[in-house]
């Protein structure tokens, strides 16, 4: 099977485009490549890919480009049998120009799904975000909860996703919204609070949090995001449909310092900083729609994934820390 992945040196896709070619699929990776973090990680991502090809009966090609090139969108989906789409202008709290989140992530899901209805794709894998959801009014969050964002992020990955839903309904392409949950993992973004933590920890630098640490997130493990991806491959039970995909379960940010400093230096005294108004207070996913049409379950908690973390971190530390401290 040839699977296009785009943003496949990014961290969720780089582990699917791994995953992908381990199995033993031919995968093409669409990424341009950007500057938002050290493209040193991108590129590791990229030798993973790589590796995992060489391994296995499956292959990796790497294409320099972006998603708003509507030709080579057109070319790269017409050549493939299923796209799992994990480009994005990502980040809630970034400075950059509300077009610029409009061009990269709805033009440039179009451009996609455009090319697709014209495909016999089986399956286009569109990954939306917890943040469409914007400020809670009940929890946890089941896909029926009102989608009011209050980051262009989110607005942006509202948008992407209602225009799959939208070509699923009306042309018959057989897309998929999943709706992620603060993914984390080996090879994560440098400046999310988890890497940040186990860095500061690691250096004997107290973890600094956000406002006062009662926020709370449902942190989701890259390996059940993998999970939910594969599932998609061969099944076409959640066409049509946007689905939450986190942990059920969540930590707050205080919780988060203290767990990471009390198993690296719980000497520490953790540290504050003025928070930001445009993140949501909590997020807790609802997944029993995922588990009723894909059966997903995760597979740990956040405290047993942190834990994870901070091993791999420490194995990886030599070229990672690097990314995190500058990054």
């Amino acid at each position: 099977m040839e699977i296009l992945v785009t943003g496949g040196a990014g961290f969720i896709g780089g582990h699917l485009a791994e995953t992908f070619a381990r199995a033993g699929h031919d995968v093409v990776v669409l990424d341009n490549f950007d500057p938002y973090y050290d493209v040193g990680l991108k590129e590791r991502n990229v030798d993973a890919v790589r590796a995992a090809a060489a391994g296995s009966d499956g292959s990796c090609r790497v294409v320099e480009g972006d998603v708003r090139d509507r030709e080579l969108a057109a070319e790269l989906v017409t050549g493939a049998d299923c796209v799992h789409h994990h480009a994005a202008q990502a980040g809630v709290r970034t400075d950059y120009a509300v077009r610029k989140y409009h061009e990269v992530n709805v033009d440039g899901t179009l451009n996609l799904l455009e090319a697709a209805a014209d495909t016999d794709l089986e399956r286009f894998v569109f990954a939306s975000s917890s943040s469409v959801y914007g400020k809670p009014r009940s929890l946890p969050y089941h896909e029926e909860h009102p989608t009011t964002p209050v980051s262009p992020y989110g607005a942006s990955k509202l948008a992407g996703e209602r225009y799959a839903m939208v070509y699923a309904d009306q042309y018959g392409v057989p897309a998929v919204a999943l709706r992620y949950f603060t993914v984390y993992g080996p090879r994560m973004r440098p400046g999310m609070a988890i890497s940040n933590f186990v860095s500061r920890c690691l250096d004997g630098d107290p973890p600094v949090v956000y406002g006062d640490g009662s926020v709370t997130r449902d942190f989701t493990d890259v390996g059940d995001v993998v999970a939910v991806n594969r599932t998609l491959l061969s099944t076409d039970a959640a066409d049509g449909e946007a689905l939450n995909v986190g942990s059920t379960d969540r930590i707050s940010i205080q919780e988060l310092a203290e767990l990471v400093r009390d198993e690296l230096a719980p000497d520490l005294e953790i540290q504050y900083t003025e928070g930001y108004d445009i993140d949501a207070d909590h997020t807790h996913a609802d997944i029993e729609k995922a588990n009723d049409l894909l059966g997903y379950e995760p597979s740990r908690t956040v405290r047993e994934g942190v834990r994870e973390f901070i091993d791999w971190y420490r194995e990886n530390r030599d070229w990672y820390e690097p990314l995190v401290r500058g990054g």
